[in-house]
């Protein structure tokens, strides 16, 4: 069983920045960041795979860059020119193969989820 430690949320004002950092106890192939969104359960943020395959939300493309460092299984998300509708609680999620990007019912392991706060 793999866990999933998410850091970095946090409390920022419009335009501001924050970085969000997930490690996994093992390794992983897919590694994404999801948000809830209305009329879904969660939409998918931001995802990337193993061997650096990415993904994005229209939302947030230009604005957040996705990365990850196989060495230490960790994903990290940074987030720039922040909005207020990007507050939200941030789930970290990963699957073991290869999987559709936001087929959130796919992900095998799921991270507590870390609050983003972003003021006007």
């Amino acid at each position: 069983q793999v866990q999933l430690v998410e850091s970095g949320g946090g409390s920022v004002q419009a335009g501001g920045s924050l970085r969000l950092s997930c490690t996994a106890s093992g390794r992983t192939f897919i590694m994404g960041w999801f948000r809830p969104a209305p009329g879904k359960e969660r939409e998918l943020v931001a995802g990337i795979g193993l061997y650096g395959a990415h993904t994005y939300a229209d939302s947030v493309k230009g604005r957040f860059t996705i990365s990850r460092d196989n060495a230490k299984n960790t994903v990290y998300l940074q987030m720039n020119t922040l909005k207020p509708e990007d507050t939200a609680v941030y789930y970290c999620a990963a699957a073991k193969r290869m999987i559709e990007w936001d087929r959130q019912h796919e992900y095998d392991y799921w991270g507590q989820g870390t609050q983003v706060t972003v003021s006007s």
